[in-house]
């Protein structure tokens, strides 16, 4: 539940631009990573130090600077210095609790997103802060630590797959936010898998598992919504903001996006209706189940109430009983409880309560 709360107490009272990290704590270094491209060809290279972070200086070219942690405050602002960013972007860089935003400095536009991505060993959603800053011809874009989405940009990039080396850097931030995107709808069939598992499962055997794993599910559900609403209204506010950093040839895919942000949502609210639905079906089942147990236990009182009935009345210390002195009483009576058992055992058939 702790994903769901992002503690911030260290910044209060700080003046507004104070760069403070609330994530966690974090050992490893930070790693600078820069693609420099044009239509001909594509660079990369490891940025040693903050401080040798600058732009490309060639006509026509694209730089995208990727940065693997924020939780070095003073690296992290140095990289806001050198490159001019607004001093409540570099705090909202660092304030890994963010929610899904937009904010346009003029002479660059500051985008929040949350990344996801499904912990196997866990068996929960893993998010973290990714930080996007687009400017003329640059992109920064920063995480809280190494490992994303992003693979598969980098590779066409430097391959010259599809046309973003001939785009400019608003496509670059366009294709980020729909990797990060395409993202969500892995985790979502991911989920969908586990959901319709468990139905067939708490049909045929419910179990008291069944409910903390329901739990699990509408937790997971409810985290990534918390995540993609907010999303869905910094995409609008991009695809139908006059941002002069926004090209209109980009704007299309903007409302590509757009659109799989909306069929998220509706998945998602889908999947927790189907979830309440769980919960339900694991009522119905156990009721059932417990109807079934009752009603065997019940048939079985009813068929031994007559059966005591005689026992009890030839258990009574009664001396002149005519059957007492029968040489084959015992034997008769036995015979007389089990007909009666078995006959009501039938009975029971016929009626089909058995």
């Amino acid at each position: 539940m702790t994903r769901f709360i992002h503690r911030g107490a260290g910044k209060v009272g700080e003046i507004p631009g104070t760069p403070t990290y609330v994530g966690r704590a974090r050992d490893a270094g930070i790693t600078i990573t820069r693609f420099d491209y044009d239509a001909e060809h594509a660079d990369r290279e490891q940025v040693p130090s903050p401080a040798e972070v600058q732009l490309a200086g060639e006509p026509g070219q694209q730089t995208w600077i990727n940065t693997d942690g924020v939780h070095d405050v003073g690296k992290v602002q140095q990289i806001g210095e050198a490159l001019g960013l607004h001093p409540l972007a570099v705090e909202d860089i660092v304030h890994t609790g963010q929610r899904p935003k937009a904010e346009d400095y003029g002479s660059h536009l500051f985008l929040v997103l949350r990344m996801l991505r499904w912990d196997s060993e866990a068996e929960e959603i893993d998010d973290e802060q990714v930080s996007l800053v687009l400017g003329e011809s640059w992109v920064l874009s920063f995480q809280e630590r190494s490992g994303d989405v992003f693979d598969p940009i980098r590779e066409r990039l430097l391959n010259d797959r599809g046309r973003m080396r001939r785009m400019g850097a608003d496509y670059l931030a366009y294709a980020l936010i729909d990797a990060v995107v395409d993202q969500y709808f892995t985790i979502l069939e991911l989920l969908g898998d586990q959901i319709e598992a468990l139905g067939e499962e708490m049909t045929e055997n419910p179990k008291r598992q069944d409910l903390a794993a329901i739990r699990h599910l509408k937790r997971e559900l409810l985290f990534m919504r918390k995540s993609v609403w907010p999303l869905r209204e910094v995409l609008g506010t991009m695809e139908r903001d006059d941002s002069r950093l926004i090209g209109e040839a980009v704007r299309p895919y903007l409302r590509d996006v757009y659109d799989h942000t909306i069929q998220i949502i509706d998945t998602v609210e889908t999947f927790r209706d189907m979830v309440t639905g769980l919960m339900d079906v694991y009522l119905s089942s156990i009721s059932n189940r417990m109807n079934e147990v009752m009603k065997v236990l019940t048939i079985i009182a009813t068929i031994f109430i007559p059966l005591s009935f005689i026992a009890g009345v030839y258990g009574m210390n009664f001396g002149y009983m005519p059957e007492l002195q029968w040489r084959y009483g015992y034997f008769v009576v036995l015979g007389v409880m089990a007909g009666a058992g078995v006959g009501m055992v039938f009975y029971f058939r016929h009626k089909r309560w058995l």
